[in-house]
């Protein structure tokens, strides 16, 4: 078993989720903004994930590529960061500084709810890699004991 490949997958997956919950503090600490440095409200952004590096097939002994139960990857990276094209919302507010000449105010496609659903999962992958890293450690730890 090759621990220091299994802890660089896990150790992608724990960058990728760290830029991801980073991403969703950003869209919720932004969820009121209504003018930016581009004009307009801001958008909602998300991470775009993908595998990283070539992937290659694991077998185990007297398998060939025909046969299920081999394990493909190598991690995973972030492609890069998106901006969500769902419609922005309106409020009827007269009185802000940003309100049209009909008095509706263009806020954020933020919610608050999609950016909660997200930070929790975006949490629970990370806890899970860093459990993964700790299981390897522990069982790299335990083989150098059967040596002595």
């Amino acid at each position: 078993m090759d621990f220091m490949r299994t802890m660089s997958i896990s150790g992608s997956a724990l960058t990728a989720e760290r830029l991801r919950l980073d991403v969703i503090a950003n869209n919720i600490a932004n969820a009121n903004t209504t003018r930016t440095a581009q004009g307009g409200p801001y958008r909602r952004q998300t991470v775009v994930f993908a595998p990283r590096g070539e992937q290659v097939q694991w077998m185990f002994p007297g398998m060939d590529d025909s046969q299920p139960g081999g394990f493909k990857g190598r991690g995973v990276r972030v492609v890069g960061i998106a901006q969500d094209s769902s419609p922005f919302k309106r409020m009827y507010n007269p009185g802000h500084p940003d309100a049209d000449a009909s008095g509706y105010v263009t806020l954020p496609n933020v919610n608050a709810v999609t950016e909660m659903v997200d930070l929790m999962a975006a949490t629970r992958a990370y806890e899970a890699n860093v459990a993964v890293i700790g299981a390897s450690r522990q069982m790299a730890q335990r083989a150098l004991e059967i040596g002595k």
